[in-house]
């Protein structure tokens, strides 16, 4: 995953900090408890393909 990506990109929905997850190939908004996965080394920042995380991950 770039770094300057990394640092541009924001939740689409409340449009705050996301928290990179290399081994598990997601980005993780901790306010809205949604999961974006990377395919392919590139986000895919929709709602629809977001898992929700479970009160026992860390977000």
């Amino acid at each position: 995953m770039d770094s300057k990506l990394l640092d541009i990109l924001v939740c689409p929905l409340c449009k705050g900090p996301l928290l990179y997850r290399k081994p598990a190939q997601e980005l993780r908004c901790p306010a809205c408890r949604l999961a974006y996965p990377i395919r392919d080394d590139i986000p895919v920042m929709l709602e629809e393909d977001a898992r929700r995380l479970g009160p026992e991950e860390e977000a």
